[in-house]
């Protein structure tokens, strides 16, 4: 089981990643220096701080803007950065000045799940690379546009699912493709922590550090309440996905991953917002169940209100010679059919080496070579849009093999797709 196979083997995973898996951080090799010099802006700095640092940590490349609708934000993200790394971009709060900048070569968009799709898909007609953080879409029908999108300006667009180049990950799901545990046909996976309730919102004055006007760009107007921003418009349909595309979005591309299944034939969800009485919309309790073809299932649980876990792992794997657990990380265990461990590696979750799978693409000229290229994010992300829909319709979901799309249930199907502000529309 030579490590050649392997990159044989895993025809997505960057050679990069993979030396990364046995040599250390590439950040690390600082005596090279690429020849091409790549800027980068970061749209939401939230989640953005760390990836402005991460990306700013690369060889040859520069953290040129860091933008968010909140102007407090911006400011205290340039005092970081530069203290972390002595660069210095210049903070701003509209993402536009950064998609007119002709020098400007990668937009990071960490913004609020409502802004995935749009602002990629705009990042890409202005001529830029995007990394995209997870989900890569508020609806079905905006996955398949960045996919247009990506396709017909040739750019290359990477969803923020670290896992896929974690090297402790490719060990394992390499290990399980080559055949350790046998036929792999059912994967399981959990999410739980320790939310508090979010209360019930009362209408208020827009914050004079904030540009709410900007902040809901692509949703339909809504007035400001003063329990949403920053963070609890996750639990609202409006903007966000809940639980499931919050956190279940990493496990269950792990599991789509190491089965090899990319469309289901059916999903089933079911729970509900048992916790608390708030303002939450999606559920802080949820079981969902997918379907596949060639007799393969995956499923989620999410306790968003209870710490206590079922499993040590992330996810589990169970095929007819064994099983596996990977937690968070990419530590892992394999398992003989008596339970006895067979095989197990370490490892440790960081941002570096999915950020240089997306450098070394663009510098590549290589668009489409990454570990977690937008159409492999699309396929992911749709499971939690379909295991939301299933839940919202309190309906058992079919679903066509080819494509994930909702069969025989118009009010399912009515769901594919979102209203739009005016003018605010993703068109390619």
């Amino acid at each position: 089981m030579t490590s050649m196979t392997r990159r044989d083997l895993l025809k997505t995973t960057s050679a990069a990643a993979l030396a990364y898996a046995s040599s250390g951080p590439l950040i690390a090799n600082q005596g090279e220096l690429p020849s091409q010099k790549l800027n980068v802006g970061v749209m939401g700095l939230s989640r953005g701080r760390s990836l402005a640092v991460s990306y700013a940590r690369q060889p040859g490349v520069n953290v040129k803007y860091v933008c968010d609708v909140d102007s407090s934000r911006a400011g205290s993200a340039v005092a970081q950065l530069e203290k972390d790394t002595n660069q210095v971009p210049e903070p701003i709060t509209d993402y536009r000045r950064m998609l007119d900048d002709p020098e400007l070569d990668i937009f990071v968009c960490a913004a609020p799940n409502h802004w995935h799709a749009p602002a990629t898909i705009l990042a890409c007609a202005a001529g830029k690379h995007v990394y995209c953080e997870k989900p890569c879409s508020h609806n079905p029908w905006e996955g398949e546009m960045m996919i247009k999108a990506a396709r017909h300006h040739d750019r290359a667009v990477q969803l923020g699912t670290q896992r896929r180049s974690n090297p402790g990950y490719i060990d394992a799901i390499t290990k399980m493709h080559e055949g350790i545990i046998g036929n792999v046909y059912c994967a399981r996976s959990w999410y739980n922590n320790l939310r508090d309730t979010i209360g019930v919102g009362r209408f208020a004055e827009v914050p004079g550090n904030l540009d709410y006007e900007l902040w809901q760009g692509p949703a339909p107007r809504v007035p400001y309440y003063d329990n949403r921003i920053h963070y609890n418009w996750h639990w609202l349909w409006h903007w966000g996905n809940g639980e499931l595309g919050n956190n279940g979005i990493h496990a269950l591309d792990i599991c789509r991953w190491g089965l090899g299944v990319d469309f289901p034939t059916s999903v089933v969800s079911s729970g509900g917002r048992y916790a608390f009485e708030d303002d939450q919309q999606t559920p802080d309790t949820n079981i969902v169940t997918f379907e596949f073809p060639e007799g393969k299932q995956i499923s989620w649980q999410g306790l968003s209100c209870n710490r206590h876990k079922d499993s040590s792992g992330f996810v589990a794997f169970y095929g007819d010679k064994g099983a596996c657990e990977i937690d968070g990380g990419g530590n892992y265990k394999f398992f003989d059919r008596n339970d006895k461990v067979i095989d197990e590696g370490t490892s440790s979750l960081e941002n570096e080496p999915h950020v240089d799978n997306l450098i070394q693409a663009i510098r590549a000229g290589e668009h489409q070579n990454l570990n977690a290229e937008i159409e492999i994010g699309h396929r992911s992300t749709l499971l939690c849009h379909l295991g939301n829909i299933s839940y919202q319709t309190q309906s058992a979901l079919q679903c066509d093999p080819t494509n994930g799309h909702i069969l025989g249930n118009p009010q399912a199907q009515n769901l594919w797709k979102r209203e739009y502000e005016p003018g605010w529309t993703p068109q390619i």
